[in-house]
C-alpha cells in the first residue's frame, strides 16, 4: 500500500460490485462534467465531523447514523426529506438527554444511491436481466431498458444530492431545528401511550430542563445552538468513477477530499485490502468507515486498518458491525481485543440491520424488531463486558409510516408488510420505529454513562 496514490489510482486494481457500461464514451463526458461541478461538501466540514468522531472514539460523544437503504428519484421531495430530518432530530435529542453527552448526526442522505448486490442478475417469473443497482445506475422497473447501467444518471444523482442538502441546510440553520420544536414532535409521539409509561416519562423530564433553561434565561432565541443543529451526509462510495469526479484538492491543507459527502463507507463485500476500494479510500482525508461483518477477522480488520489510517488517526477510522443478533457475540469480542490489544483508535458502531434481514412468509423482505434490538443489546453487552464503549448506531429507517420492518410498539406484522411496502431495496424502520430504537437505546446509554463514570475520572486525573 506504499504505491503514490492518486484520485484515479484505483482504476488499476481489482474491483467488485462494479456495473458494465456500453457506451464508455458517454460515461467518459459524464464524469468530466462532474469533475467540473461544484462541490457538494466541503473539506472544513468533514475536518469538522473527524474532530467530532474523536470524541466519539474516546467516549464523550455519541454516533448516530442513519437515514435510507437507497435514496430514489421518484421519491425525491421536501415532504420526504422534512419527515427524515424530523424524526432523526427527535432520536438525537432522546440519545443526548440520556447520554449527557453530544450526540454527532450522521445521516445516510444526499448520496446514498448505489446499493451492492448479491448477484449480478436476478430472474422472475423465467426472465433473467440485470439486478438493479440504485438509481445512481440502473432503473428498479423489470426491463431490459430499465436494467441496462446508464451513465447520465450519475448527474442526475448529483443535482438530487445537492437539492436535498440545500434544504436539510435550510432546516438545520433556519430554525426548523429548534428544540421546543422538536419536543413538541415526541410528545406527540407518546400521548396516550399507557404501555410505554418510561417513554413519556423521559419526554416530561426533557421538557422540564428545557423549562429549567428557559427560567434561567437560556432560551433560543439567546442561545443560537438550541435552535440550530450540525447534520452530515455519509453513503456506500460503491460507484468510484462518481466518487473520483468529485475528489478535488483542499486549497488550505494541499489534501484530497470526497467532495460527494462528508463521511464514505466500504461495504462488506468491497473491502479486500489490494482492491479498489480500499485504494481510493487510502488517500481521500475524509472520516471514513467499513462494514465489519462475520466474514472480517482479527487479523483482516488489522490489515484494513494498516492500510486506511496507518497513523491511527482519532475520528479516522469507523467500524460499522452488521453480524445479525445471533452471531454478534461470536464475532465481536475478537475484533474488539484485537484493536486493543494493537491500541487502534476507532469508533465502534452497531448497525443492526443487515445482519437480521429475513423472507416473511408472505414473500417480503423484512427485519423483525425484536432482532434489530437484540443485536443493538447485544453490542452495547460485549461493549461493557471487554471495558471499551459502544460508540454509535447505524439505521436504515425513514420519516414515513411505512410498513416494512416488523414489530415495534405498532405490532406490524407479516400480513401488515403488504400496506404501506415502499422500499427500492432494503426494509426500514418508519419513523415510530426508529423512534422507539432511539427510547431503547437511551436507557442503554445511560446505564454505560453511569458504569463509565468511575473509569472517565481516572482517566482524567
Amino acid at each position: 500500500m506504499g504505491e503514490r496514490w492518486s484520485p484515479s489510482s484505483w482504476r488499476s486494481k481489482p474491483i467488485l460490485q462494479a456495473p458494465v457500461y456500453k457506451d464508455q464514451a458517454a460515461l467518459q463526458d459524464v464524469e468530466k462534467r462532474l469533475s467540473g461541478f461544484p462541490p457538494l461538501v466541503f473539506a472544513g466540514e468533514a475536518r469538522n465531523l473527524k474532530k467530532s468522531l474523536a470524541k466519539v472514539a474516546k467516549g464523550e460523544a455519541f454516533l448516530l447514523q442513519g437515514g435510507d437503504c437507497a435514496e430514489s428519484f421518484a421519491e425525491h421531495g421536501a415532504d420526504n426529506i422534512r419527515d427524515f430530518f424530523r424524526a432523526f432530530l427527535q432520536m438525537a435529542v432522546v440519545m443526548t438527554y440520556a447520554a449527557g453527552m453530544p450526540v454527532v448526526k450522521v445521516g445516510r442522505v444526499a448520496g446514498q444511491f448505489a446499493k451492492p448486490r448479491s448477484s449480478d442478475n436476478e430472474t422472475i417469473d423465467g426472465v433473467t436481466l440485470p439486478s438493479y443497482r440504485g438509481d445512481i445506475i440502473n432503473d428498479i422497473a423489470f426491463t431490459p431498458e430499465a436494467r441496462e447501467p446508464d451513465p447520465a444518471r450519475q448527474a442526475m444523482a448529483y443535482r438530487q444530492s445537492a437539492a436535498t442538502l440545500n434544504l436539510i441546510r435550510a432546516f438545520a440553520y433556519g430554525g426548523y431545528a429548534n428544540l421546543d420544536n422538536a419536543m413538541k414532535w415526541m410528545l406527540g409521539f407518546v400521548k396516550d401511550t399507557p404501555a410505554n409509561d418510561k417513554y413519556r416519562h423521559l419526554s416530561e423530564r426533557i421538557q422540564e430542563a428545557l423549562d429549567f433553561m428557559r427560567a434561567c434565561g437560556i432560551n433560543p432565541e439567546a442561545h443560537p445552538e438550541l435552535r440550530t443543529t450540525e447534520v452530515y451526509t455519509s453513503h456506500e462510495a460503491l460507484l468510484l468513477g462518481y466518487e473520483e469526479a468529485l475528489t478535488r484538492v483542499d486549497s488550505t491543507s494541499g489534501d484530497w477530499y470526497a467532495t460527494s459527502g462528508h463521511m464514505l463507507w466500504i461495504g462488506d463485500r468491497t473491502r479486500q485490502p489490494d482492491h479498489a476500494h480500499v485504494e481510493y479510500f487510502r488517500g481521500v482525508q475524509n472520516p471514513i468507515a467499513f462494514k465489519c461483518g462475520p466474514s472480517l477477522d482479527s487479523d483482516g480488520l488489522l490489515k484494513l486498518l494498516d492500510a486506511l489510517n496507518p497513523e491511527d488517526k482519532a475520528g479516522r477510522i469507523t467500524l460499522i458491525c452488521r453480524f445479525g443478533a445471533d452471531k454478534v457475540e461470536k464475532h465481536l469480542p475478537a475484533l474488539i481485543r484485537a484493536v486493543e490489544r494493537e491500541g487502534r483508535t476507532v469508533v465502534w458502531s452497531c448497525d443492526p440491520m443487515h445482519g437480521n434481514t429475513i423472507k416473511a412468509a408472505s414473500g417480503y423482505k423484512t427485519r423483525p424488531f425484536d432482532l434489530v434490538m437484540g443485536e443493538i443489546e447485544h453490542f452495547f453487552q460485549i461493549h461493557e463486558a471487554e471495558g471499551t464503549y459502544a460508540g454509535g448506531i447505524h439505521l436504515e429507517m425513514t420519516g414515513k409510516n411505512v410498513t416494512e420492518c416488523t414489530g415495534g410498539r405498532a405490532a406490524i406484522t407479516d400480513l401488515d408488510l403488504s400496506d404501506r411496502y415502499h422500499t427500492h431495496c432494503d426494509p426500514r424502520l418508519n419513523a415510530e420505529q426508529a423512534l422507539e430504537v432511539s427510547f431503547k437505546v437511551a436507557e442503554m446509554l445511560k446505564r454505560q454513562r453511569l458504569s463509565r463514570g468511575p473509569m472517565v475520572r481516572e482517566a482524567a486525573e
